[in-house]
């Protein structure tokens, strides 16, 4: 191909730069995250301090992330809206009922292991992926 046939046209070149901007937005919250979570053992023995400085930090970072979240879904075309909104919605509606089920599993002993919300957080994401995988071979 010749240099003038890949040329991105403006809408792509915003898809790239919002795209970029969330995955690196999003690699920035997994990373303070991980601080966050492992910083107390690993780096400052406990201290509360630094715990509380780690989670700010997580937290500022995560408002980043659904900045950069709310610009990807605006810059998108109305399909690709459709698409997000539909699995957005499902892993929420998913995430809700078996999360509070498992919640109720937990209280009423009737699992003999505490509700732990990194098994919500992972359900929420694989719903969400496969939505996307699903809902989007539907629309080709």
């Amino acid at each position: 191909m010749r240099s003038s046939e890949t040329r991105e046209t403006p809408w792509l070149q915003r898809q790239t730069t919002n795209r970029n901007r969330l995955a690196l937005w999003a690699l920035a919250y997994v990373l303070t995250m991980a601080l966050a979570s492992f910083g107390p053992v690993v780096l400052w023995d406990g201290a509360v301090a630094g715990s509380i400085l780690a989670i700010l930090l997580n937290t500022c970072v995560g408002v980043g992330m659904i900045w950069a979240n709310i610009h990807h879904l605006l810059g998108l075309d109305e399909m690709q809206q459709r698409l997000q909104l539909e699995a957005m919605g499902i892993a929420l509606g998913v995430g809700l009922v078996v999360g509070l089920s498992y919640e109720n599993l937990d209280i009423s002993n009737v699992i003999a292991v505490d509700a732990q919300i990194s098994w919500l957080v992972m359900l929420i994401g694989f719903t969400y992926l496969a939505t996307m995988v699903l809902r989007s071979r539907a629309y080709r």
